[in-house]
């Protein structure tokens, strides 16, 4: 199964939002389906600590949270 999954899952969320006139989420919910294949297909098959950075683009925070760090 690995990482496909996510791709259905986006599908079928994309159809609801079709279904349900919402066409900017539909809109967004394809593009993300076409990320989601451009980052399975880029990746290999790592631990996912291996595969991240410690600033992480797409979490939008550290990765690894210090929260006695001092800004």
């Amino acid at each position: 199964m690995g990482r496909n999954w996510i791709i259905d899952v986006l599908a079928d969320l994309r159809s609801f939002a079709r279904d349900n006139d919402l066409p900017l989420l539909s809109a967004q919910l394809e593009e993300a389906g076409l990320v989601a294949e451009v980052e399975i297909a880029s990746t290999h098959d790592t631990a996912p600590s291996q595969r991240h950075s410690e600033n992480d683009p797409f979490l939008g925070f550290a990765g690894k949270a210090d929260l006695n760090r001092q800004p």
